[in-house]
């Protein structure tokens, strides 16, 4: 797509099969969604290909598309798991 120009459906499906791809295809396998790291290492994948003003939302949506839940939902999950099974003040 160019500046000024309205989006194509040939433009539509390239943009889902790259979702796709980062999402759930081979480049999900490089980010390990939903083990700790996982939207950072997704900055640092796409970052090769897209501006710093979008790599991060782009890394949220991609996070929301492939776990279902946003890094928020997910560190709290994590947190709260951690909480559960960690000490109980034992020394």
């Amino acid at each position: 797509m160019v500046a000024g120009q309205e989006a194509s459906p040939g433009d539509a499906r390239s943009t889902e099969r790259l979702m796709k791809y980062w999402a759930e295809g081979a480049g999900a396998v490089k980010i390990q969604w939903g083990t700790p790291g996982d939207w950072y290492r997704c900055v640092a994948e796409l970052g090769k290909y897209v501006p710093d003003s979008q790599v991060k939302g782009l890394c949220e949506n991609l996070h929301e598309r492939a776990t279902g839940m946003t890094t928020a939902e997910h560190t709290k999950l994590i947190n709260a798991k951690a909480h559960k099974h960690g000490s109980h003040g034992d020394a």
